[in-house]
């Protein structure tokens, strides 16, 4: 798979303003201006019911019913917290979902070595671990070489040492490929490690917005880490201690 270090970094990949949507009586979005910039990360926190997945699914262009404005510069990959793998399909077939031409399988090939199962290609979704099943399913969003990466609570299920290997995955792919990522998370450590900037969502709109500036391998323990943290946790309700 080439790698995008050509790509213009200082260009749009997402722009979104003033975007709505409502269900019922209830209004969940009440008019989000967002943008991101190729190669930058973002993370969306919010609370539970905030309206963090809904905004994604949006932005992906998977619900019609939303109002206001929102276009992808490129070509956009969702990744969502179930693996979403169709089990009578093989791996490889999963992630060559969609696709056609001569190079497909080559293409497979390599988006699967780049997420270490390169040896996986012929297995059953079955015989996976969920860390390997959500590998697999960042690979089949890694094939489409896409410019804007939209990732739903993508860890949010695994195993905490799972976890910490698929947030370095994520880190590595990033820096070897380019892409933007607009990352859904509800762990505030998690979006500080793997972010550029933190966006607060509360009360339908984009509440705050937290540049992170921890350099591209950031520490857990770096003191500054431990002091945006609690700022965010403080925004977010949760106590100290």
């Amino acid at each position: 798979m080439a790698t995008r270090t050509a790509r213009d970094l200082t260009g749009l990949v997402l722009t979104a303003r003033a975007v709505t949507r409502s269900f019922g009586p209830a209004v969940v979005l009440a008019g989000v201006d967002l943008t991101i910039a190729a190669g930058e990360t973002v993370a969306l926190l919010g609370g539970s019911g905030s309206g963090k997945s809904t905004l994604l699914r949006v932005l992906a262009g998977l619900d019609g019913d939303a109002g206001g404005e929102h276009a992808v510069h490129g070509t956009a990959a969702v990744v969502f917290q179930e693996h979403r793998l169709l089990p009578w399909k093989r791996v490889a077939d999963n992630v060559a979902l969609g696709l056609a031409g001569p190079d497909v399988s080559d293409r497979v090939g390599r988006a699967l070595a780049e997420v270490g199962l390169a040896d996986r290609g012929r297995a059953w979704p079955a015989e996976l671990s969920g860390g390997q099943a959500q590998r697999v399913a960042v690979a089949r969003a890694l094939v489409r070489e896409p410019d804007l990466l939209l990732l739903d609570e993508p860890f949010g299920a695994l195993d905490a040492l799972t976890r910490l290997r698929m947030q370095g995955l994520l880190r590595r792919l990033r820096a070897q490929h380019g892409f933007a990522a607009l990352l859904v998370t509800h762990d505030v450590e998690e979006a500080l490690l793997l972010a550029d900037r933190v966006l607060l969502l509360d009360d339908g709109v984009i509440a705050e917005e937290v540049a992170v500036g921890l350099g591209p391998a950031p520490s857990p323990d770096d003191p500054a880490l431990g002091a945006l943290r609690r700022h965010l946790l403080d925004r977010l309700g949760v106590p100290a201690g």
